[in-house]
């Protein structure tokens, strides 16, 4: 008798807080379930991001030993620092991965209005840190982080809830594009008075990348597009220092030892390395002459001691990222994480392309480090966290079907639906096609290439009071071959 009472006492549950909660149960049990979901495509963009980070500590090691040694008295001053922005980068990432992307939904508005004060804040005389005639930083010390990552998160996270909210106004651009250009406007003006036109240009391109892949209207697009580009050309001729970075991109050689210097000392560091480089750390670039060797030149220092084959390998990964990223997207089980995978992919790949394009002087000299590579601390942490919702949408996505955009073309009415004609037959291909350019000149609730990889319905035109319904399939073999059989037949 006394063994089964203290076989009872052992096994009863525990009350008091060492017995664990019903929350915590299912915070717990929802851990363990998104960490067993890994498919193929989060596992390949776990590992660029990896690949890109370790090849970026290597770097930053070489390309800053020297000044480090000169100015702070140990070479491993900035590889330290670049470490521990790593490791807390890859446990955001991990961390965000497992977090639900839709719940960011939530965090939209009170994370853009948050960065909005961030903004307001760091132009504060005595609030902001003053850095080579920038002010860009908040913090104390070398913990410090720049707001305008922040900035870039919540106008896509913004952007994608609106276009997702209002998926059936994208003709209405009064609804659609005037909020996100609002905003735009907004951050855009804070972000110049740091001033930061290269931000201001990454954030332009989130924007612009949400309205696209969210269907507007092809002709507010383009006016929105040519506007864009007259205002970075007014711009990047306003200040004269910006005018001087574009007349020594135009010409670099003209005052190579002034305003041309950089992108010089770029170039003859490129050419520098040939085919394989001079060898990890024998760089010479890295002695003084290539200014910001850590930081925005990182990839002039990786083409002198890797040579060709090691920028080819920097960029196949960025490729590898834009090609996961695009499949992610295409995958993305709603809208809403459509738009924020296409987002974080044109973030990541565009600061990638500015960065190289500046450093082979292919696009003036700008201030956008290279993504993972470069030595920074907020910058990397926030981008890692972007590729953490990527890497969650990755895992929650669902195959594409083979039809593609082959058979969105093809529509397939059955009888009684409001597709057929009164007649009975079918609608003209006349019709069909006009019923496309309504969808492509965004009458519908959805992109085509969405509407084909994954709503069932094509949309009829809007009726009054705005009411839609559906009109015809996209066809089904396997639907249609189990309706077929199910038919009676005559014998």
């Amino acid at each position: 008798m006394a063994r089964t009472t203290d076989v009872r006492a052992r096994t009863r549950p525990r009350s008091g807080s060492q017995a664990p909660t019903g929350l915590v149960r299912s915070a717990r049990a929802a851990w363990i379930g998104s960490g067993e979901q890994r498919p193929a495509g989060y596992v390949l963009l776990f590992v660029t991001v990896v690949v890109l980070n370790v090849v970026g500590l290597v770097m930053v090691l070489s390309a800053s030993s020297v000044v480090a040694e000169a100015n702070y008295g140990s070479a491993w001053f900035f590889f330290e620092r670049q470490v521990l922005w790593t490791l807390l980068g890859i446990a955001t990432f991990v961390v965000v991965a497992r977090v639900d992307y839709r719940k960011w939904r939530r965090l939209a508005l009170p994370l853009l209005l948050v960065s909005a004060a961030l903004l307001v804040l760091v132009l504060v005389p005595g609030v902001g840190i003053h850095v080579d005639g920038a002010t860009r930083w908040l913090g104390a010390g070398s913990l410090r982080f720049q707001p305008t990552e922040v900035a870039k998160l919540a106008l896509l996270l913004f952007s994608a809830d609106l276009l997702t909210r209002r998926s059936r106004d994208l003709h209405d651009w009064r609804l659609v594009v005037a909020p996100v250009l609002a905003v735009l406007a907004i951050f855009a003006v804070l972000v110049l008075k740091q001033p930061d036109l290269d931000s201001t240009i990454v954030l332009g391109l989130i924007a612009f990348t949400s309205l696209i892949v969210g269907g507007v209207r092809m002709r507010h697009l383009a006016a929105l597009g040519l506007a864009g580009l007259s205002l970075v050309a007014v711009l990047a001729v306003s200040a004269s220092y910006r005018r001087a970075r574009v007349f020594a991109f135009l010409d670099p050689w003209s005052d190579a030892s002034n305003t041309g210097y950089q992108i010089a000392q770029s170039l003859i560091a490129l050419g520098s390395g040939g085919w394989t480089g001079v060898g990890l750390g024998a760089g010479r670039a890295k002695w003084m002459f290539l200014p910001n060797a850590h930081t925005d030149f990182i990839f002039a220092i990786i083409g002198e001691e890797l040579g060709l084959l090691g920028c080819l390998l920097v960029v196949a990964l960025f490729l590898a990222f834009a090609v996961l990223g695009v499949r992610a997207s295409l995958r993305a089980p709603d809208r809403f994480g459509m738009l924020v995978a296409a987002g974080v992919t044109v973030w990541v790949v565009g600061q990638a392309v500015i960065n190289i394009g500046a450093v082979v002087g292919l696009l003036p000299v700008s201030g956008i480090p290279l993504p993972f590579v470069s030595f920074g601390g907020s910058a990397l942490v926030f981008t890692m966290a972007a590729a953490g919702i990527l890497g969650n949408i990755a895992r929650q996505g669902r195959p594409i079907p083979r039809a593609g955009l082959g058979e969105f073309r093809q529509w397939e009415c059955r009888p009684g639906e409001p597709g057929r004609t009164g007649s009975g037959g079918h609608r003209g291909w006349r019709d069909r096609r006009s019923r496309l350019s309504r969808r492509v000149s965004g009458g519908g609730a959805r992109p085509p290439w969405a509407t084909a990889l994954g709503d069932p319905f094509c949309r009829s035109p809007a009726r009054p009071g705005g009411a839609r319904r559906p009109r015809c399939r996209v066809p089904d073999r396997t639907a249609r071959r189990a309706r077929h059989r199910a038919e009676p037949h005559p014998p």
